[in-house]
């Protein structure tokens, strides 16, 4: 009986040990690099394939998008059934994904969306963006996410598992993930989706109007130009940008933030982009709807906008349409560039295949600079010369 009683202890010891080493397993987080592309994060995924390999694709990490998205091409590599109505498909999911190791089972996400045809230079989902896998916020509402912007560095464990540094700030996490955050702007009481798949910050037509006629001497800008250039697409030629001197989210205020103006969502006020976070690292715990922003370098902020005034459309093929000249003093900020043309290089690096967040680095620098660009009209190719203009001049009264 007594050897019984040993044994049973024994058994009970090890059970215990091997139930704390699981949880150990279980509770690991990883931490793996990031690619800041036009301020979106973007990372290294892996899918499995059918005959029991991986493919590693670059994934858009998305805490505003529901949809798991995926390219014509990964969907053809998980060769499974599908299912097509007009200009969309759907798949069977890979059923999980790795990041740095961890395995994410994808649960209820059982399908995919694809598009019917390539979407994009290279089959990426965005025109102007790498990511062949758009990873939403139902993926991360399970797990905790830290984003470092600052040291481009990306961390997710399960809820428990990452140590969480900064100011607290409450937050709404709607059942598909999808976060609110509480902010102000001029003593004004907002609501604001955070979304990491936008560069720049939105902000509803009206409020923007408003705040714009009580602050006629905040520095805005006709058109979308730098972050605020997203797609071309039509609604970016209307847009305003405004420079906020400030916006306090929770108790953590934030400097010299750029909105443009946009249609709003139901429910919020706008959309915080990753430009709002340079300089940060932000920390979501959606099992205690909270956000947590920590300053960790110095805000990479100039002292204005400084770039070439161009507004961009991607295209499918990879190339870069001008869709509009920026107006700077009541003039077009470039000379002998129109609408239509197609910029094909900057200073002699060529721009077709490149990224948004490409070809707006190579569009920036010192106010005053000269750009050489190549653009290309009814099929002939010309050098032209274009400055760098100061728009949005920060550290604003």
């Amino acid at each position: 009986m007594k050897r019984l009683a040993i044994f049973v202890v024994v058994i009970l010891t090890i059970f215990a040990l091997s139930s704390a080493l699981l949880a150990q397993v279980l509770a690991r987080a990883v931490t793996v690099p990031v690619t800041l592309d036009h301020h979106r994060i973007v990372i290294d995924v892996y899918v499995p394939l059918k005959d029991g390999t991986t493919k590693r694709v670059r994934g858009l990490v998305d805490t505003a998008q529901s949809d798991f998205l995926i390219s014509l091409r990964v969907a053809q590599l998980l060769d499974k059934n599908t299912s097509c109505e007009k200009d969309w498909c759907k798949t069977a999911g890979p059923g999980k994904i790795l990041i740095g190791g961890l395995e994410i089972p994808l649960g209820a996400l059982g399908q995919a969306s694809f598009p019917a045809r390539p979407a994009a230079f290279n089959d990426a989902l965005i025109p102007g963006m790498s990511p062949e896998v758009i990873l939403p916020a139902t993926i991360w509402k399970n797990y905790d996410l830290l984003i470092d912007y600052a040291n481009r560095q990306l961390t997710v464990g399960p809820p428990g598992s990452v140590k969480f540094e900064g100011t607290r700030v409450p937050m709404k996490v709607a059942s598909d993930g999808t976060i609110s955050l509480p902010a102000k702007i001029e003593g004004q009481k907002y609501e604001f989706a955070l979304d990491t798949g936008l560069p720049a910050s939105l902000l509803d037509v009206d409020e923007f109007a408003k705040l714009h006629k009580d602050h006629p001497n905040w520095p805005s800008a006709a058109g979308s130009l730098g972050a605020e250039n997203m797609t071309g697409a039509a609604e970016e030629l209307d847009r305003a940008v405004l420079r906020i001197p400030s916006i306090q989210i929770g108790s953590t205020t934030l400097q010299d933030v750029m909105f443009g103006s946009a249609a709003a969502h139901a429910g919020v006020a706008g959309r915080i982009g990753g430009e709002v976070f340079k300089g940060t690292q932000i920390g979501i715990d959606y099992a205690h709807s909270s956000l947590y922003i920590e300053q960790v370098s110095p805000a990479a902020i100039s002292s204005g906008l400084d770039v070439v005034g161009l507004t961009l459309r991607p295209e499918v093929d990879g190339r870069y349409t001008v869709v509009a000249i920026v107006p700077y003093d009541g003039q077009p900020a470039v000379a002998d560039v129109k609408a239509g043309d197609v910029l094909v290089g900057v200073d002699g690096a060529p721009v077709t295949g490149a990224t948004l967040g490409q070809v707006w680095s190579l569009l920036g620098g010192e106010p005053g600079q000269i750009r050489k660009i190549i653009i290309e009209r009814d099929g002939k190719r010309m050098a032209v010369e274009v400055p760098v203009r100061r728009f949005l001049a920060a550290k604003t009264n």
